[in-house]
């Protein structure tokens, strides 16, 4: 919905159609690979003129509006299952990660994350090393494990297989009632994909700026590919979906 390359940096008809449509009783969850802190610097930081009515954030974690004075808080008990499950894997994937670490750190000029839990994750240099680190990823898994992980262009965070975009959209819809055949998904990068791919959304869209294995996976599952970018393919989506 942001764009990072043009003006406007937001599409004022995508913002005035979804506070429309959430007047009528449409709720908007923001489907986000930033932290809480970081979403929130952003809809400052873009002025984005609507809230969300929930946010998911770090590709795996629900929060509803918070009680008490807080902005947001935890939305049921799926972060901290969440959590458990991300320690106990991290804990039995430690050689995996260790040969993911070696090889980062002697063969790419990547930058390790860390956070205080631990690794998190990388930042690549560019498409090409980033290419290069996932097929590392790839050969060095385990393919009974669930170490996983979820890429945005140059940034890789190390993750469960069972967690992501789209797992925490099922839970988000499973808490507040919402079948898959009322969700509409848009994205346009490789962690948008799980919730993209019709499992969990009925209707599945990306802007025309989206990478090609989204387009695939959008297409693949009957959705709509934009004409136009960013938040106006999205604006685009949304009416053809109205539309249908």
């Amino acid at each position: 919905m942001v764009s990072h390359v043009s003006e406007p940096i937001l599409d004022f008809q995508c913002m005035e159609l979804i506070s429309d449509l959430q007047k009528q009783g449409a709720i908007w969850a923001i489907n986000t690979g930033r932290s809480v802190d970081l979403l929130e610097s952003g809809l400052t930081d873009f002025e984005f003129p609507i809230r969300p009515d929930f946010i998911l954030t770090t590709e795996r974690e629900v929060f509803r509006p918070g009680t008490n004075g807080e902005r947001w808080e935890p939305f049921g008990d799926w972060n901290d299952r969440c959590a458990r499950d991300h320690a106990e894997l991290f804990s039995s994937a430690r050689s995996t990660l260790a040969e993911v670490v070696d090889f980062v750190s002697q063969r790419t000029k990547a930058q390790l994350l860390y956070h205080a839990e631990g690794l998190e994750g990388l930042r690549a240099e560019n498409e090409e090393e980033m290419n290069r680190i996932v097929e590392f990823i790839e050969q060095a898994r385990d393919p009974e494990s669930k170490f996983n992980y979820q890429r945005n262009t140059v940034y890789l965070r190390f993750c469960h297989a069972d967690y992501h975009k789209g797992a925490a959209l099922a839970e988000l819809a499973r808490l507040i009632n919402i079948s898959r055949e009322n969700i509409f998904a848009a994205g346009d990068h490789h962690n948008d994909i799980p919730m993209l791919n019709g499992q969990f959304a009925a209707m599945p869209a990306c802007p025309a700026n989206a990478i090609d294995e989204v387009k695939t996976a959008v297409r693949n599952a009957g959705g709509y590919v934009a004409r136009r970018q960013h938040g106006a393919g999205v604006h685009e989506a949304i009416e053809h979906f109205l539309r249908t």
